[in-house]
C-alpha cells in the first residue's frame, strides 16, 4: 500500500515542501464536491428512486388512496422522479466540465515546477537519475502516473457526458448513445477506484513521515522550492 502514498517533500530537496497554488487547491476541493454530488445522484437513482421498485410502490400507494392506475401509468410517474434526479446529475456534469476547463486554463499560468506535466517529467527524470533503483523515486512517479490517468478519466467523463446530453443535436443514434452511456458508467467505476486509492494513500501518508498533506492542500504548503 505504500506505493500509493503521495509524497509531501521533494526527493532531491528533502527540506522543501511541495507547494500547491491557489487555483489547484480551489479546483481540488470543488472537484471533490461536484464528483460527490454527481455520485450521490447515481446512488439515489439506483436505490431509492429505482424505477422497477417504485412502479409497484406508486401503484400501491395510489390504490390505498382510492386511485387506480395501470402499471404503465405508475411506471411513468416513477420515470418522472428518476428523470428529475438525472436532470440534477446533468447539471453536476456541466459543473465538472466547467472546472476541468478552469484547471486546464490555470495550468497555463502555473509556475513551471508546479505545472503537472513538468512535475511528471521531473519525477521521471528523478527516477532515471537514481538509476531506477530508488523506491522513493518510483513511488513518486507512480503517484504522478495515477494522477495523469485520473485527469484523462475526467476528460473522458466530460466528453461522454456532453455527448449524451446533446445526442440529438449531435445526431448520435440511440444505439451509439447507449454504448457511450455504458462506457461513461465504466469510467465512473474507475474514478471511484482512484478516489478510494487516493484517500487510502493520503490517510497512510498522514500517519507517517508525510503528515500534513491535507493541510497543505488547504493552505498551499509552507515552503516552495522555486519556480
Amino acid at each position: 500500500m505504500a506505493i500509493i502514498e503521495p509524497l509531501r517533500k521533494d526527493i532531491d530537496y528533502p527540506s522543501d515542501i511541495k507547494k500547491h497554488s491557489a487555483s489547484v487547491r480551489l479546483w481540488h476541493w470543488l472537484n471533490l464536491l461536484i464528483i460527490s454530488g454527481s455520485l450521490l445522484t447515481v446512488l439515489l437513482n439506483s436505490t431509492l428512486l429505482d424505477v422497477k421498485d417504485n412502479t409497484s410502490y406508486v401503484q400501491q400507494q395510489l390504490w390505498e388512496s382510492g386511485v387506480s392506475v395501470t402499471p404503465g401509468q405508475a411506471k411513468s410517474v416513477a420515470h418522472g422522479l428518476e428523470d428529475k434526479v438525472w436532470g440534477i446529475h446533468i447539471y453536476f456534469g456541466y459543473a465538472l466540465v466547467a472546472i476541468l476547463l478552469f484547471r486546464l486554463i490555470a495550468e497555463i499560468f502555473q509556475p513551471r515546477k508546479q505545472k503537472f506535466f513538468s512535475s511528471l517529467n521531473s519525477a521521471y527524470q528523478t527516477y532515471r537519475r537514481h538509476s531506477k533503483k530508488s523506491n522513493l523515486a518510483l513511488h513518486d512517479l507512480t503517484v504522478k502516473a495515477l494522477y495523469l490517468i485520473f485527469y484523462l478519466l475526467l476528460i473522458i467523463m466530460g466528453v461522454t457526458g456532453l455527448s449524451m446530453a446533446f445526442d440529438q443535436e449531435l445526431g448520435i443514434s440511440k444505439g451509439t448513445s447507449h454504448s457511450i452511456k455504458e462506457f461513461h458508467g465504466f469510467c465512473m467505476y474507475l474514478i471511484l477506484i482512484f478516489i478510494g486509492v487516493h484517500i487510502a494513500g493520503v490517510l497512510l501518508a498522514e500517519r507517517k513521515e508525510n503528515k500534513g498533506i491535507v493541510s497543505d492542500m488547504i493552505n498551499g504548503g509552507k515552503t516552495s522550492y522555486g519556480n
